[in-house]
């Protein structure tokens, strides 16, 4: 029987492109990735339901807001099937202009 991975096959991290940290020159660093999705012209915001600019990605209301937003679910799939090809990324940043 083999042994459980010790690792993800796939890290999605979340940021925000206005909260990045500057180099030495003030450029921004992305954060480390195979591959950074910028979703900021693809997606419609979803801060635009205010109640949820306190709350993070764990939070089930955050988390339905997101996954119903326009897009989000075949994103998600298009990036989960580009990640399951033998060569893909296994580290994807996803950007939006002000989330964590």
């Amino acid at each position: 029987m083999p042994e459980p991975a010790t690792e993800p096959v796939l890290v999605l991290t979340s940021f925000g492109f206005l909260h990045l940290p500057k180099d030495a020159a003030g450029r921004p660093v992305p954060p480390s990735a195979d591959r950074i999705e910028d979703v900021r012209d693809r997606l419609r915001d979803p801060a635009a339901a205010r109640d949820i600019l306190d709350l993070d990605g764990l939070n089930p209301r955050v988390q339905d807001i997101v996954l119903n937003t326009p897009g989000a679910r075949e994103l998600i799939a298009n990036l989960a099937d580009y990640a399951d090809l033998p060569a893909g990324p296994r580290r994807i940043a996803i950007g939006c202009a002000g989330g964590l």
